[in-house]
């Protein structure tokens, strides 16, 4: 594996950290800040979906924007606005300005995710072999590192914004420094194929070029697809990319449900203390960081496919003993399980969205990761309407249905090596019978 490769590798992995540091900068900084524009929890709801409006229109924009340009423009161009505009929810003094101020921050947060995960997918590609869940583990990463900072700040008396301009400042360098090692892939694979690597300036550049080009064009001699797509094949893809899109809005709602309801449901239903109840949500964030870390190896050798379907059973199995079990121990264990089945779901979704026509990765991420983000908002919405009607515990039988739904549905994964493993696996089955006879 080739220096600039890796260095690549390297450059993504601060990309997803620097998007999960400056979402967790502003994550931290909201009780500061809806005490100081004066707002109840009602209106910062309200708000919240502004910022989540923005994100998904970001999202949009940057998927086309990165099909056309290259992610190598598109990731630090976005990091920097993203990173710029971190400092604006600290400023407003009324609800109106926030609201602006959000859906600025939000859009370039859409609009870097979007980019960074395309970029991922190319990556991907490069490397031949399954990396996506380690970025989106070092999102999660970003978002702690950000907690740890934010409580820093808080405790040495800053004020939001000069702790949100100051993580901005630096994430605007940041953003700089790395854009150099993205990979300079084309947009399209038919340009791919064909570029020349003495249009790199450097040797570095070149080196990286040749990596790109060659993998894609491999990609498109192994699959027919050097040249135009066909037009039934491409409405094929597009029916899978919203079937992908379906699957993500599934799971992010039980990510999110997960964020907003962990910790109110120790202490709500099963009585314990605010200081024990927040190691709810703790436990599963730290179980879904850990198996993203693992599960690219998962991935290599049993398939995404395997992974979403066995991962989302697991999901609903935890979730199943946090909607029954009496017991804190059993909770936290249900929590902890939710957190591990769901952490290689999300990237296998992204991944597999990217791969199903390279041509249009960036496009097809930005469905399925806008209509997942929808997902993640409307999570916690939903439960709490449906708290109307029924205790908080028995709400989540709805995340149990749409983790068994996923996991049914996770045939949309299947690939040539998948079936390929099976049909190795069911050969050596039918040896092994006919052995002990």
């Amino acid at each position: 594996m080739n220096a600039p490769l890796r260095a690549a590798r390297v450059a993504t992995f601060v990309y997803f950290s620097l998007c999960g540091t400056l979402m967790g900068t502003w994550v931290v900084n909201i009780p500061a800040i809806e005490e100081r524009v004066g707002i109840s929890h009602a209106t910062l709801g309200g708000l919240l979906v502004l910022l989540g409006l923005g994100a998904f229109v970001g999202m949009q924009v940057a998927g086309r924007l990165t099909d056309s340009l290259g992610a190598r423009v598109v990731v630090p161009a976005t990091g920097v606005l993203c990173s710029a505009a971190l400092v604006l929810p600290g400023l407003p003094h009324d609800p109106w300005t926030l609201a602006g101020a959000l859906m600025v921050f939000g859009f370039c947060n859409g609009c870097l995710d979007v980019s960074m995960n395309a970029h991922a997918v190319h990556v991907e590609k490069a490397y031949g072999r399954p990396v996506m869940s380690a970025f989106h583990a070092t999102f999660s990463v970003g978002g702690v590192l950000a907690a740890l900072v934010g409580a820093a700040t808080a405790s040495a008396g800053q004020s939001p914004a000069v702790g949100m301009a100051a993580m901005g400042a630096l994430g605007i360098v940041i953003a700089l420094v790395s854009a150099r090692a993205l990979l300079p892939a084309a947009p399209t694979v038919a340009a791919s194929a064909v570029a020349a690597p003495s249009a790199a300036s450097t040797d570095s550049e070149r080196e990286a070029d040749s990596a790109a080009d060659a993998y894609s064009a491999g990609e498109a001699a192994s699959t027919g697809k050097a040249g135009q797509v066909s037009a039934p094949a491409r409405r094929g893809t597009s029916r899978r990319i919203w079937v992908l899109a379906a699957l993500a809005l599934m799971v992010m709602l039980c990510e999110g449900a997960a964020n907003d309801w962990s910790a109110l449901h120790l202490k709500d239903v099963l009585g314990a203390p605010a200081s024990t109840a927040a190691f709810a949500y703790g436990t599963f964030a730290a179980t879904m960081t850990i198996g993203r870390l693992l599960a690219d190896r998962l991935v290599a050798r049993f398939g995404s496919m395997a992974i979403l379907r066995y991962g989302a059973a697991t999901a609903a199995v935890g979730i199943a003993i946090v909607t029954v079990s009496p017991w804190m121990w059993a909770a936290f264990a249900g929590w902890a399980l939710f957190g591990l089945g769901l952490s290689g779901c999300v990237p296998q979704l992204f991944s597999a969205a990217g791969h199903a026509d390279p041509a249009a990765a960036g496009a097809n991420v930005s469905r399925v990761a806008g209509l997942g983000y929808v997902g993640m908002l409307a999570g916690p919405a939903v439960i709490g309407w449906l708290t109307h009607f029924t205790a908080l515990n028995h709400t989540f039988v709805l995340l149990i249905l749409l983790c068994a739904i996923t996991a049914v549905a996770a045939g949309v994964l299947r690939t040539d090596s998948d079936r390929t493993r099976r049909t190795r696996r069911a050969r050596r089955t039918r040896e092994l019978a006919h052995g002990s006879r």
